[in-house]
């Protein structure tokens, strides 16, 4: 009996950890394919569109977070299967690393994108001057990339220490160490996170408030074919408002998956209160980042947005049994050619 009650243990054990590695293991399938995907889309695109600064960030940002996924879920993995793989201090430091760096650098990428679209829409002959192109993105990048692992490297330089979190199944730095040094990198790291999420937001704001602003103007002018087709180009190409949807929904989703873990690092510099659950919900909510972030690049390429503005363009002519010549129908059919 002894034997039968041991082999029924180890039986449920054994489906325990099949269950719980299901999941981190269909999130890395879907993180690395869906990446995968990204790239090849975004490689295959039109020469104007691969040679721009924006869509080298946002490749920046797609091999970011394959980079991210195929790093840090096979540690994951590999703990589900062996529970003492991040006892050894080292491995456990190095998932803190990738962690905090991979969180940090998508944040900074998505915050550098909305500032390339806030200067070329809101200030094209400074866009112009400093010569914004997809050599001036490479470069930005590669400035994030060396200064975030640098930032990123500084707990196991000694500035602070990591740890296995309570779940047993991530490490993370140990932020309830309240030691002066220690302290001082949760609060910058905190703030600096926060800088970034506060700066894309604004950034939003302020060019989709610009490509309001100049939508207005195009339909307070005068209805000519050859001025409203000139004038959008001038002020904002299809192209530009595919980059602005794209921005606007990969913010939306990056920020939403990064801040609860921000929150959690402020919650646990400044107070006392131990949330386990909380930490690791917020560690969840991130890791999903790097799953959704490439459809919007694929959901959004030039060939669907183009049947979007078709079906849109359909659907305002229909509701009208008259179709004049307005200002709104020429807006539109401009907009659908050029794309």
């Amino acid at each position: 009996s002894n034997t039968e009650n041991s082999t029924t243990t180890q039986n449920s054990q054994t489906d325990r950890v099949e269950k719980s590695i299901n999941l981190p293991i269909f999130m890395f399938a879907g993180g690395a394919v869906g990446n995968l995907i990204a790239i090849i889309v975004l490689s295959v695109s039109r020469q104007q569109r691969k040679s721009s600064a924006f869509y080298t960030l946002v490749c920046g940002l797609a091999v970011t977070d394959l980079l991210g996924t195929c790093l840090a879920s096979p540690i994951t993995i590999a703990n589900y299967l062996n529970p003492n793989v991040l006892l050894d201090q080292h491995v456990c430091e190095f998932q803190s690393f990738l962690l905090l760096f991979f969180g940090l650098t998508g944040l900074s990428i998505i915050c550098t994108m909305a500032a390339e679209r806030y200067l070329a829409i809101c200030c094209p002959y400074t866009y112009q001057r400093w010569g914004v192109d997809r050599r001036f993105a490479q470069k930005l990048l590669l400035f994030i990339y060396i200064s975030h692992i640098f930032f990123c490297c500084l707990p196991m330089m000694g500035m602070a220490n990591s740890t296995l979190q309570p779940s047993e199944t991530w490490c993370f730095i140990d932020w309830r160490k309240h030691d002066p040094v220690s302290t001082t990198y949760f609060v910058l790291y905190s703030v600096v996170s926060l800088l970034l999420i506060l700066g894309t937001i604004l950034l939003n704001l302020a060019v989709c408030g610009a490509l309001l602003m100049m939508r207005q103007r195009v339909v307070q002018l005068p209805v000519t074919r050859g001025s409203v087709r000139e004038r959008w180009r001038a002020l904002s190409s299809a192209a530009e408002t595919q980059m602005i949807a794209v921005l606007v929904m990969t913010s939306v989703v990056v920020l939403a998956c990064s801040a609860p873990l921000v929150v959690r690092v402020f919650a646990n510099c400044f107070s006392d209160e131990k949330n386990f659950k909380a930490d690791l919900a917020a560690i969840r909510i991130a890791s999903v980042n790097p799953i959704l972030d490439p459809w919007i690049y694929i959901l959004l390429r030039k060939s669907l947005f183009r049947r979007f503005l078709g079906l849109s363009r359909r659907g305002s002519s229909s509701r009208s049994s008259s179709p004049p010549l307005t200002q709104t129908t020429l807006f539109t059919t401009t907009l659908t050619k050029i794309c």
